[in-house]
């Protein structure tokens, strides 16, 4: 089992927090709850986590290229 755990990349706390959460049982979703809003919800974070990527990249860009041409590295 740790060979396993260890050859996706996770932690056995990991492995033992997932198992544990597994062997609950599950709460009803509220009613007022669709799957599709659930899905919709995901779309946006999704696209949103996409924006702030591109966001974030831009600006580490625009870093490094300042920090290149105080250092004369052009």
């Amino acid at each position: 089992m740790k060979d396993a755990v260890k050859s996706v990349g996770i932690s056995d706390e990991t492995y033992y927090q997932w198992k544990k959460a597994a062997a609950q049982p599950k709460a009803a979703a509220p009613a007022s709850i669709s799957v599709d809003d659930e899905f919709a919800e995901f779309i946006q974070l999704d696209d949103e986590n996409l924006r702030l990527r591109k966001l974030l990249s831009a600006k580490l860009r625009a870093e490094n290229a300042d920090l290149r041409r105080r250092l004369g590295l052009n």
